[in-house]
């Protein structure tokens, strides 16, 4: 099996290539940068890994939620080359990828990216027996200190931006239910082909055409004044 991934939905960028087994990745913390890596670093990839676009099967992305304009770059990315090449998307939450940079061995997960605006991007997972995240309830567009978690004495892996957000409010209010906490973990490409290639094995790849962006937030277009002012008109 042949896939490359995109991961684009935060500061960081990342491309990866998975081919039978082997995973080549290229990352780094490049905002605004994201547009002009892209694709040179796929083209690196599959030049390192001696391979052509053709031998492609699918292409993985990250679809949100994340910022807006590099959450629609990936999308994009992916619908252009899967179109060229009449091949399946496999598109995977970003909150997920970055569930997968907690520690191996954590059973609960809670991700949280910084969503700017006072707001943050969260997603509870709870680890399978097969070792896999599965999410509880939703992903979910909130305030720190609307994050919950379950009314019991359980520990979580903390990881994502959220938590050093608004200088580490929700790090500071569930101090005592989180057993780490990695605030600088960036969602990944080379955990973008975890997620995807047990989706490609379980015949979960789609049309290009039918790949929807996960914003969350409502009127993504609005100005930061416009955003403001709805926000003041809900509390």
């Amino acid at each position: 099996m042949k896939l490359l991934a995109f991961e684009t939905a935060t500061e960081a960028c990342s491309v990866a290539l998975y081919v039978d087994g082997q995973v080549l990745e290229r990352f780094e913390v490049a905002p605004r940068r994201h547009a002009e890596l892209s694709l040179p670093w796929a083209e690196q990839l599959l030049a390192e890994a001696g391979i052509a676009r053709s031998q492609l099967d699918a292409i993985a992305l990250s679809r949100g939620p994340g910022a807006f304009t590099g959450v629609r770059l990936a999308i994009a990315i992916a619908q252009g080359i899967a179109l060229a090449l009449d091949r399946p998307l496999l598109p995977v939450s970003t909150l997920q990828t970055l569930a997968l940079r907690a520690p191996a061995d954590a059973p609960r997960v809670l991700a949280c990216i910084d969503a700017r605006m006072g707001e943050l991007y969260a997603a509870r997972y709870l680890r399978d027996a097969s070792g896999e995240l599965q999410l509880q309830e939703r992903e979910l567009l909130v305030a720190p200190d609307a994050v919950q978690l379950p009314a019991d004495d359980s520990i979580w892996a903390g990881v994502g931006t959220g938590f050093a957000a608004g200088e580490g409010v929700l790090s500071t209010r569930l101090q005592s239910r989180l057993g780490s906490v990695d605030a600088q973990a960036l969602p990944r490409a080379a955990d973008v082909l975890k997620i995807a290639v047990p989706a490609m094995l379980r015949g979960e790849a789609i049309a290009p055409e039918l790949v929807q962006p996960a914003y969350l937030r409502d009127n993504v277009a609005l100005t930061l004044v416009e955003q403001q002012a709805l926000r003041d008109s809900k509390r």
